[in-house]
């Protein structure tokens, strides 16, 4: 019989009952075909002192309410714990525990014994089953192993219970995510902002966040990271404000070298300084970095369903910024389009292109300086750098258009004159912070009326490319290159390249068939002005070994650097041969 109590209880516990119907079931079978009249489940709460029953049998009829609390030290709940076995009490009445005295007169029970049943209940708290009997009895081994199947079906259905309970949670949570999801969605589709987005995905994840939308160049901040600095309104101003270049600046750098775990971002109001702890999530569209999701840590671990939220934050977002980045791009392959055609001449109409131009944002009916700026090999560093040059324009009271132009920028800015040399000397710095290195910078002479423009960028394509063959960065004019600007202007393509060949022709053919080095040899060796020591050092060579292929040269090529105008002659051939690489 008592074997058909185990399987009811076991049948229950597999149908996927109540916890608190399974733990009757288990209290009633304890006693069901045994010698046990009363029997309960407690919960124990070591930290209060208190035991607390969450399932009973009691057939007496005491005409009072039972007691559901217990008090640990009048019970020998205790001991059964720290010795994790049973504890046997054959005669209440004669125990030292003066509850179980009292209770077994008013009740009128004799044997009791209490078992750590080896789970927990929801909250944590340690499970002890008690069998109680009204006579004086001893426990068989047959009662000791019927009781511990009970224990053993118990912590079965309280583990259960917890599996069913996790699910159902991990679906509430699953349920919880997607419906974030939809109204995320929803309000992107709706035509909401990027400011009302982020604000909403500060309200669902348990992080203060920033987004930093790189293309519309916006900062939105939700809650304060640290309340001690600033309150939420004034966090939210400050980052709007005096932070949104630091926060965008800290972001594009994080994420350009890969620093996606948390760093430390350096801030200072205008007031005083702090530094505040933060994880930077990339913002893509189409493999594109369109904007950044900023986490500041929380004491809360993170759970599955802040993760859920945070892909579905980070997928909102980027759809919100796709807008942005697509209206960009649109814009910017506009703008290029009519620029080049001034700067190419390709028009015939001044009042469309001026007309065309307005609705751009652009003007060309003021004087104005182009500013040009060449990434060189660095332009796929170089995404989203317009915004930095754009603010120091800002900064410095100019009313700038920037356009992109391929591996560079145009910025058209109203006419400064000697201004300008503090404006490149600072975007130039700008720039070499994130591209490693220097970009080629340069300003046009002023252009007044739309036939100025293409002479101006001729002038200026061309000063590139000398720059590049000098592998010079940073700012640049006329005055850095010498009469090399006026000759390639000067002189048509084909007699520069005649006077080139007729120069260092040979010498170029040789090296390039035989893989001598004596152009290299020789280019350094004017360098050095002519000190054959010096240039030996400078190319890692003994100066014995330059001086024989400086014999090898003459001997060859009939090239003599002696004097100073063939030495001229020959060092303006060798630039104007990189130019004609370039």
């Amino acid at each position: 019989m008592q074997i058909l109590s185990l399987r009811d209880v076991a049948s229950q516990i597999n149908s996927g009952g109540d916890l608190q119907s399974m733990l009757h079931q288990l209290v009633y079978a304890s006693c069901r075909h045994t010698h046990w009249t009363m029997s309960s489940i407690m919960a124990i709460d070591m930290d209060a002192g208190f035991g607390h029953v969450i399932a009973r049998h009691d057939p007496t009829l005491v005409q009072r309410p039972l007691v559901d609390c217990w008090e640990l030290s009048s019970s020998p709940v205790m001991t059964a714990l720290q010795r994790n076995e049973a504890v046997f009490i054959r005669d209440v009445r004669e125990c030292e525990y003066p509850g179980y005295r009292r209770e077994s007169l008013e009740r009128d029970y004799r044997t009791v014994m209490v078992m750590p049943m080896n789970c927990t209940d929801f909250d944590g708290r340690p499970m002890v089953l008690s069998v109680i009997s009204r006579t004086l009895m001893d426990v068989s081994e047959e009662d000791r192993v019927f009781l511990g199947m009970i224990i053993h079906l118990g912590a079965i259905a309280v583990e259960r219970q917890r599996q069913l309970e996790a699910e159902r949670r991990a679906a509430e949570r699953m349920q919880q995510a997607l419906k974030v999801h939809t109204t995320m969605l929803e309000h992107v589709l709706g035509g909401g902002s990027v400011t009302s987005l982020s604000l909403m995905v500060g309200d669902q994840l348990p992080n203060p966040v920033i987004a930093v939308d790189f293309t519309a160049n916006q900062v939105v901040a939700g809650r304060s990271p640290d309340t001690a600095l600033f309150d939420d309104n004034a966090w939210q101003a400050a980052v709007a404000g005096v932070l949104s270049v630091q926060i965008t600046k800290a972001a594009q750098e994080s994420l350009r070298s890969a620093l996606r775990n948390t760093v430390n971002l350096f801030l200072d109001d205008g007031q005083r300084q702090f530094t505040l702890r933060a994880q930077i999530e990339p913002l893509m569209v189409d493999h594109e970095l369109v904007g950044a999701l900023v986490l500041f840590p929380v004491a809360a671990p993170v759970n599955e369903l802040d993760l859920l939220m945070l892909e579905s934050a980070k997928f909102a977002l980027s759809v919100q910024m796709m807008r942005s980045f697509i209206r960009f791009r649109f814009e910017t392959r506009t703008q290029t389009e009519l620029l080049f055609e001034v700067l190419e001449g390709r028009w015939r109409d001044a009042d469309d292109i001026q007309q065309r131009a307005q609705r751009l944002g652009i003007s060309f009916s003021t004087p104005q300086q182009m500013i040009i700026i060449d990434y060189g090999a660095k332009a796929r560093e170089a995404k989203n750098l317009h915004h930095n040059v754009a603010r120091i324009l800002q900064r410095a009271g100019m009313q700038a258009t920037v356009i992109i132009v391929d591996n560079g920028l145009v910025c058209l800015v109203p006419a400064q004159g000697e201004r300008l040399s503090k404006i490149k000397r600072q975007i130039a710095d700008d720039l070499a912070h994130y591209l490693g290195a220097e970009p080629i910078l340069l300003a046009s002479g002023v252009c007044r009326v739309l036939a100025d423009y293409p002479a101006a960028w001729e002038r200026c394509r061309r000063l590139i490319e000398i720059a590049r063959s000098f592998g010079r960065s940073g700012p640049i004019s006329d005055q850095d290159f010498g009469p090399i600007p006026i000759f390639v202007a000067a002189v048509g393509g084909e007699d520069i390249r005649t006077f080139v060949n007729d120069s260092v022709g040979a010498m170029l053919a040789h090296d390039r068939k035989h893989q001598t080095p004596y152009l290299e040899t020789l280019t350094a060796y004017l360098r050095e002005s002519c000190r054959s020591q010096a240039c030996a050092d400078a190319m890692g060579v003994h100066v014995t070994t330059l001086r024989y292929r400086l014999a090898r040269i003459q001997e060859l090529f009939g090239i003599d650097v002696e004097t100073p105008e063939k030495r001229f002659a020959t060092e303006l051939a060798i630039h104007l041969q990189r130019v004609i690489d370039s």
